[in-house]
């Protein structure tokens, strides 16, 4: 039977991804494994991969579309299976329905048992069709979440939509009678709601619109842009706002004298085949205390708390028009070479929007280090689940007060932001002092 490949849930508590390109077409053979299509996220860009094997019969999604989680992309056929085998998928057709067209058609809809998403089907074909065209039944939703159900025109024309778009079409009063689909088949995506947000088209006949990309911004006459949000951006602000209003943060600074690290640093850097940072340190350094502080190693599990045996750290990475924080694992058994290779891979990674799902989950704990940008002191904001974030600033050089005369040393200030539902302020005082230690005192990371 052929297989309808369905959008994945790429990333956890995804509800839509995009087709940011297809690495295969039609009528090409697959293998298990194979790299299907490029698919974007709202942290990055990863590899769909084949599940079966076989030949890539239909490409449902066109490149630059949102997909929702559950709708088909392609189907593939399996050995001895031909393109008779298919079924049409759902075309938005303008021609008047026939009277004698079956209502059920029309109507008529049941739920794939397998992946749960609805299917449209022909009464003639429900027992023993091959394979089902797959789209979206179009739901009646509550007038609170989404606009009443769309009629069909009185030309037989009728409207798709994924439950999403309608949803969004219901929260910002959008008619979606009146606007265009570009999706496949003359499907109305988020896009197209988005293209309305910042401009209103004349009407166009649906028929002659090709697929646009994603809007450019819209000049305004009174002298500012409306950009409109990427996937990143709206994660961003989803997930940081949710912490800083519902996490109960507070602060611990300290002031850490890194002379003889950088002194360290220089020799080790003279005979080390990969050259060290000083953010490297830093993390051994975190790795180190959380191991000395185990009760700070942990995370808000809403009716537990999970406390870790390893230490994985998540490092904040900048990227074009964002922020991504790839996961090291094991941090506390790796030597500084292996966190640094580590590190500038991921980073690397991050920059080129390659990093797989795996790579940015997980951790209790993060760090992110301004002080190359001249920076010398700030505060983060926790990423949950977990319950700390160490903000690192740069290292210069200070008036400090040592055995009651004045000099001057190399300063470093780090602040640390907790999580008061699993870190008290004892604790996190503890986890502070061994840290510092460790960077005032740098062979210590090394052993």
């Amino acid at each position: 039977m052929p297989t309808v490949v369905r959008m994945p849930e790429v990333l956890a508590n995804a509800t839509e991804a995009v087709i940011q390109s297809w690495l295969v077409s039609e009528g090409q053979d697959v293998e298990v494994g194979d790299a299907l299509a490029e698919v974007e996220t709202e942290k990055a860009v990863v590899e769909l991969a084949a599940e079966v094997a076989g030949v890539l019969a239909r490409l449902i999604a066109e490149p630059g579309a949102t997909i929702a989680v559950g709708d088909p992309i392609a189907i593939v056929l399996a050995p001895g299976e031909s393109e008779a085998d298919l079924d049409a998928p759902p075309q938005a057709d303008p021609a008047p329905a026939t009277p004698t067209a079956d209502p059920d058609l029309e109507s008529g809809a049941s739920a794939d048992p397998d992946s749960g998403a609805p299917v449209l089907e022909a009464a003639s074909q429900r027992d023993n069709a091959p394979v089902r065209a797959a789209a979206h039944q179009q739901t009646v939703e509550s007038e609170r979440e989404a606009p009443p159900p769309v009629s069909p025109a009185t030309n037989g024309s009728r409207l798709f939509a994924t439950p999403l778009v309608r949803k969004l079409a219901g929260e910002r009063n959008i008619d979606l009678s009146t606007v265009t689909g570009t999706g496949p088949g003359g499907r109305i995506v988020r896009r197209d709601l988005d293209r309305l947000a910042i401009s209103t088209p004349a009407p166009v006949d649906p028929a002659a619109e090709s697929p646009k990309p994603t809007p450019a911004p819209a000049a305004v006459a009174d002298g500012f842009t409306d950009e409109p949000l990427t996937g990143m951006r709206r994660a961003i602000a989803r997930r940081l706002t949710e912490s800083k209003t519902t996490v109960p943060h507070f602060y611990v600074k300290a002031d850490c004298r890194v002379d003889a690290l950088m002194e360290l640093r220089r020799s080790v850097n003279e005979a080390a085949a990969v050259k060290i940072s000083l953010n490297d340190f830093v993390l051994k350094a975190v790795a180190g205390a959380l191991v000395e502080v185990p009760e700070a190693n942990a995370i808000w599990n809403d009716t537990s708390i999970r406390r870790f045996d390893e230490v994985d750290l998540a490092v904040a990475v900048a990227v074009d028009g964002g922020l991504l924080t790839p996961v090291l694992r094991g941090v506390d058994q790796m030597s500084l070479s292996a966190v640094a290779s580590t590190v500038g891979d991921l980073a690397q990674r991050a920059r080129d929007g390659r990093l797989k799902q795996a790579e940015l989950e997980g951790g209790s704990f993060s760090v992110s280090n301004l002080g190359m940008y001249g920076v010398s002191e700030f505060s983060a904001i926790l990423n949950p689940p977990q319950s700390g974030i160490l903000a690192v600033g740069g290292a210069t050089p200070r008036p400090v007060v040592v055995d009651g005369q004045l000099a001057v040393a190399t300063v470093m200030t780090v602040t640390l932001s907790a999580d008061h539902r699993v870190i008290d302020g004892a604790v996190a005082a503890q986890w502070m002092a061994a840290f510092v230690r460790r960077i005032e005192n740098p062979l210590t990371i090394l052993i």
